[in-house]
């Protein structure tokens, strides 16, 4: 039996499919801004001396990070409208990747900051810093930049993640693809547009949070560009009378 590729039926659903898009990404960036600024409350929150606020965020992220996204979601909008609190389901969703999100980038900020030395935060306190300004510009920022990467790709599986609010008919982009194949019955189309979507969506995040990067993180530009400027003034034969001497060593 054989199968044609035939795009045609989807092509009165175009509007569709970018509103999808539109809210898959709309949905992400609220996560992402309201869940870092919630994770980075936690990570320092976890690293207090006040023992049950340690504690309490160690559960929070222990029972977010070993549960899954799904079942989070049905406790959500399921859950609290057994007590009678009902949400839209597109309020429903971001609070669910809020909270989701919010405990991965908790952990992650926390590594940041243990990474910091003991002694610029001693040095810090020596010139008479106060908490705020020791906690910003001698553990956060310094913190955030060595964590990036891992940061951006926890973006990205939020996005991808995010198509679990179709089961609680949030009108994403899987809803969509969902809505469009039983109108079609082109289910292979449907999902390989879908599929091209999320792509184009995940390239979209990763521009934005490499410009971001690189206009929050300026020490990286300066490093980058000293190391160029170096290895471009180099001598050509300076590297192999390098390795002829430790080789003779």
């Amino acid at each position: 039996m054989k199968y044609s590729l035939d795009f045609a039926p989807l092509a009165p659903y175009w509007p569709v499919f970018v509103n999808g898009a539109w809210l898959t990404l709309k949905m992400t960036a609220l996560a992402v801004i309201i869940g870092v600024a919630i994770g980075t409350l936690v990570a320092f929150a976890k690293r207090s001396r006040i023992k049950p606020l340690a504690r309490v965020c160690s559960l929070y992220i222990e029972i977010v990070r070993n549960t899954p996204f799904l079942v989070q979601i049905f406790l959500l909008y399921f859950g609290l409208a057994s007590f009678g609190v009902r949400m839209p389901t597109f309020a429903a969703a971001v609070l669910a990747m809020v909270i989701n999100i919010a405990a991965y980038a908790a952990e992650i900020i926390r590594a940041g900051l243990e990474s910091v030395p003991r002694g610029q935060i001693e040095a810090a306190e020596c010139l008479g810093l106060s908490k705020w300004r020791i906690g910003w510009h001698v553990m956060l920022q310094p913190s955030i930049e060595k964590v990036y990467p891992a940061l951006t790709s926890q973006f990205l599986l939020m996005m991808q993640a995010s198509a679990m609010a179709s089961q609680i008919s949030a009108e994403e982009l899987t809803a969509i693809a969902n809505t469009v194949q039983s109108d079609t019955f082109r289910s292979l189309e449907t999902y390989i547009v879908v599929a091209a979507l999320y792509l184009v969506l995940s390239l979209f995040i990763k521009l934005v949070t490499w410009a971001l990067g690189e206009y929050l993180f300026r020490r990286r530009r300066v490093v980058r560009r000293a190391a160029a400027q170096a290895g471009k003034f180099q001598p050509a034969g300076s590297t192999a009378t390098v390795a002829v001497h430790g080789g003779a060593a």
